[in-house]
């Protein structure tokens, strides 16, 4: 019987992927201090490998470090690498009183990064993970080397679920998003070839759900207004950037991609075939060579 981390939902013993159960059974819990709030923030995290510059992984909307269960131990066959629960998200604490918008999430960010790498690293965003690693850049940018953005939010205005955040909306919204019959289909839209939406892979997706103060956090979230649009900003990414992105997207769609070359100076495209908006579930091989290899550049 595998034993999993006591800070993370009992339903984790439901897990039945080999691939699942090892990522779990590694995770971690650490607290660290901010001047958000008086409390230490216990923040949920996963590190391997070995390697000059590490690798950090943010993940994306209403999401948690299972998302990077398949690439992470890919790349850290050959560099270290980490992935984090953003605060608001994940497993990561959720304090009351706390509230979570993009500046929050940023300062959170750089203090379990201050406490834990403490060295420029290589940024990679999938999704909101990837307006997360823009804001990061924009905000800290001498911490980050380079950036690598999959199928990347950004380019977008407040997401859809913001019409709704409103007494007694707020909270009929969340609890539609937890029903398991509704997570199933946006794990199955998110892929191109419908069988990596496993019963396993559909619990990877809504284990977070399961922790205190789940849905109040996304509501804070979301009233913030999220990322919404850094078209205006991406001029002033320096660091050289890899876009990667599925072919197949139906979550973010395909034009965003060109567009956050064409605004990125120092910036490569490289579509992936045959995938969806994860291509760091579906094409998981693929994405760790073609970031390994960026990593590798001069």
């Amino acid at each position: 019987m595998p034993i999993f981390p006591d800070f993370l939902p009992k339903l984790i013993a439901s897990l039945t992927e080999s691939t699942s159960i090892s990522y779990a059974q590694n995770i971690h819990s650490q607290s660290i201090s901010t001047p958000l709030i008086s409390l230490p923030i216990n923040t949920t995290f996963l590190s391997k490998g070995q390697g000059s510059t590490p690798i950090l992984l943010l993940h994306g909307f209403d999401s948690s470090i299972f998302e990077f269960r398949r690439l992470l131990p890919l790349l850290a066959t050959q560099n270290e690498t980490w992935a984090v629960d953003l605060l608001g998200f994940g497993f990561t604490d959720r304090l009351p009183n706390l509230k979570v918008n993009p500046g929050a999430i940023a300062t959170h960010l750089y203090h379990f990064w201050k406490s834990l790498i403490n060295q420029p690293v290589i940024l990679v965003g999938a999704s909101m993970g990837g307006a997360a690693a823009i804001d990061f850049t924009l905000t800290y940018p001498e911490i980050v080397q380079k950036l690598v953005l999959i199928d990347s939010a950004g380019l977008k205005n407040n997401p859809i679920i913001s019409k709704f955040i409103f007494p007694p909306l707020d909270y009929f919204a969340t609890e539609f998003l937890r029903r398991p019959q509704v997570r199933a289909n946006i794990s199955r839209a998110a892929y191109f070839d419908k069988s990596f939406a496993t019963l396993d892979a559909n619990l990877c997706a809504r284990l977070h759900l399961e922790m205190p103060g789940w849905n109040k956090a996304l509501i804070s979230f979301t009233k913030s207004g999220g990322y919404g649009n850094f078209q205006q900003k991406l001029h002033l990414i320096q660091q050289q950037t890899l876009i990667l992105w599925g072919e197949n997207d139906i979550i973010l769609g395909s034009g965003d991609a060109d567009k956050f070359e064409k605004a990125i100076a120092n910036s490569q495209l490289i579509w992936i075939p045959s995938c969806g908006h994860v291509p760091h579930l579906e094409k998981s091989q693929v994405t760790a060579n073609y970031i390994l290899d960026f990593i590798r550049e001069k």
